[in-house]
């Protein structure tokens, strides 16, 4: 299962996001069903950055979202709302 949260950063706060950003996926990896986490930023929108992490299942990434609830509070209103949680479908 893909978990995609993406967020609107401002550049002047680049390097707090980044820090942060990095302390919620080693929060992440912390936690079970974890498979592994980057920091992304976009190529074409430089204020555009997601952190991406793989889990063995939604279930996992819905638990870990509670353990990194303190994590990730700082990050909120830069988030952007909409749903982060991609399940892999096979090939028709």
């Amino acid at each position: 299962m893909l978990a995609l949260i993406r967020y609107s950063v401002p550049s002047g706060q680049t390097e707090e996001f980044l820090a942060q950003a990095h302390d919620i996926v080693d929060t992440l990896a912390g936690q079970p069903g974890y498979v592994r986490g980057r920091v992304t930023r976009s190529v074409d929108e430089p204020e555009l950055w997601a952190l991406v992490s793989e889990w063995e299942g939604a279930g996992f990434y819905r638990r870990a979202l509670g353990a990194a609830r303190m994590a990730m509070y700082p990050l909120m209103t830069l988030m952007i709302n909409e749903p982060s949680a991609f399940e892999d479908v096979d090939r028709v």
